[in-house]
């Protein structure tokens, strides 16, 4: 009988399975190998999600940015020279094992006593990784998903039709349409002057990590093309109803403004169409523990940014 593919795939990293646990299990199953050099990151791939091609970006994306000074993970090259491995159609890559604690879970700031210090330092890191990003010339196919106008108020978008989640009354259903082609009419009219380029697409709190002074960024699996405010927004729309939020929002945008000075209703924008990202996103996890109340918050996160948007109203 072979060995298990997680252990299949560790040979090809030289990797030694007596010394390779399981770390994480949520859209990756990630495992953690211990060797002489440090730890590495072990990483099986969820079937279906990214195409090699997408993968490969995404790793040669991250080794530009490593290189440069960002804290991000550094891809490995397995003894084969290459970043990405496929067993049996799942494919595996390995990447160095980053130090520090998750910035904390469903958006809490747990890691961290300096909170509106944190916001501006991430701002900052952002801002660096927009910067890195732009000055690269991507190699020749090159691909990654767009977090761009179809992306997010087409009809079939990157995360798929909230409009049509199940769970969703009429009301709720007619006041997404709105917001959504509210949302298109704007877009239609300013997102060829919007800062647009390569961005993290995920910034939560659970894919940042603290180490004392020292932030580093994780799980690129949705990076891409997007726009910038929607970078800021994906971390900004989970600290909404934290009572310090204005004063958060204002020391992201402060840290970010090394770059560029945002528009309060450009942002106020990109808040509304993350949240409803999440409406679509969930519609396919449906059936997995804790999906249900998942579900719920996404619905009711929307519906409050949705309301304020259509109504004229700002985040």
């Amino acid at each position: 009988m072979s060995a298990p593919l997680p252990l299949r795939a560790a040979a090809l990293w030289q990797l030694d399975p007596a010394h390779i646990t399981l770390a994480a299990q949520r859209e990756n199953i990630v495992f953690r190998a211990d060797t002489p050099k440090g730890p590495f990151a072990l990483r099986q791939h969820r079937a279906g999600y990214r195409s090699d091609a997408q993968l490969l970006s995404e790793l040669d994306w991250m080794a530009h940015l490593a290189a440069h000074g960002l804290a991000v993970p550094q891809p490995e090259r397995s003894i084969r020279g290459n970043y990405v491995e496929t067993i049996e159609g799942v494919q595996y890559d390995v990447l160095s094992w980053l130090p520090g604690q998750m910035l904390g879970a469903q958006g809490q700031l747990e890691a961290v006593t300096d909170r509106c210090g944190f916001a501006h330092a991430l701002g900052a890191l952002l801002a660096r990784l927009h910067d890195i990003s732009d000055a690269w010339a991507p190699p020749a196919g090159f691909q990654r998903p767009a977090w761009d106008v179809a992306g997010l108020v087409g009809d079939s978008p990157l995360w798929g039709p909230y409009w049509a989640h199940p769970d969703l009354d009429a009301p709720q259903r007619q006041l997404l349409l709105q917001a959504r082609d509210k949302a298109r009419q704007i877009l239609a009219n300013c997102a060829g002057d919007m800062d647009y380029g390569l961005i993290h697409a995920d910034a939560i709190t659970e894919n940042i990590l603290v180490d004392g002074g020292q932030i580093y960024l994780i799980d690129f699996d949705d990076g891409g093309w997007g726009f910038r405010d929607f970078e800021l927004a994906t971390f900004l729309m989970r600290q909404i109803d934290a009572p310090d939020y204005p004063q958060i929002r204002a020391a992201l945008l402060q840290g970010y403004a090394q770059r560029r000075v945002v528009a309060p209703e450009l942002l106020d924008l990109m808040l509304v169409l993350r949240a409803l990202t999440y409406v679509g996103w969930v519609i396919d996890r449906l059936g997995e523990p804790g999906a249900v109340a998942r579900s719920q918050r996404a619905i009711a996160t929307a519906q409050f940014f949705a309301e304020g948007f259509v109504n004229g109203g700002s985040a």
